[in-house]
């Protein structure tokens, strides 16, 4: 299979003119040797991360296509660290989707001069361009449909759809005593619809057990094991 794109955490390889394999890497984001999953550069490798990420990948994305949420995902091979998934048109250059339910990371680098480190918030939707160089700047919903990135009506799709899988996620997690504080996710059309696009794990999202931030790994063990 050729290889079309090389990425942070996963490389994407052709498959068919509709699909494509997404082979998941140990790399994960973060800042001097510290995994964040709100930078935009990788900061550290942890073995068994790409198979984690993939497990908790398909473990969320089966129960989101079951309820009939719209996303990429087909299947995966866990044993090779793989996915199969339905080929998506990213908006513009990419988008990211972060949905807040506490005050932290780069929320609170930003406001927090208006509010204390962990505070609860009501569900919160932050979309941010993909560009390493600028560090991922937020954007507006009036900005993206000015841009022709993403038309307001897409926009209130993307929201709508990222609040109700994040709400799933959480659901999951609070399950096993865990909260989620805040989470990552990606958007594309697939089929010409607005879809969930990437992966949905550890890496990409904050949760505490109490006060103890629960590392992607160990989040993995907790949530399947």
């Amino acid at each position: 299979m050729q290889k079309i794109y090389t990425g942070k955490t996963k490389d994407v390889y052709e498959v068919d003119e509709k699909t494509v394999l997404l082979k998941f890497k140990d790399d994960v984001t973060g800042k001097d040797g510290v995994f964040d999953p709100g930078e935009n550069q990788v900061g550290l490798k942890i073995e068994g991360a790409g198979r984690a990420a993939l497990a908790m990948t398909k473990f969320f994305y089966d129960k989101l296509n079951a309820l009939g949420l719209n996303t990429h995902f087909v299947s995966a091979d866990l044993d090779k660290n793989e996915a199969i998934v339905k080929k998506a048109t990213v908006f513009g250059k990419g988008v990211e989707v972060i949905v807040r339910y506490r005050a932290v990371g780069s929320f609170i680098r930003r406001y927090g001069d208006y509010i204390a480190t962990g505070t609860e918030i009501p569900t919160y939707i932050e979309v941010t361009l993909k560009d390493d160089v600028k560090g991922d700047p937020l954007i507006t919903k009036d900005a993206l449909d000015l841009l022709g990135i993403m038309s307001a009506e897409s926009y209130e799709e993307l929201a709508d759809l990222a609040k109700r899988i994040g709400d799933v996620v959480k659901a999951e997690l609070a399950e096993k005593g865990l909260e989620l504080y805040d989470i990552k996710f990606e958007f594309g059309l697939v089929d010409g619809k607005v879809a969930l696009i990437d992966e949905i794990s550890g890496g990409n999202m904050r949760a505490y057990k109490g006060d103890e931030y629960i590392l992607p790994l160990e989040l993995e063990k907790i949530l399947l094991g």
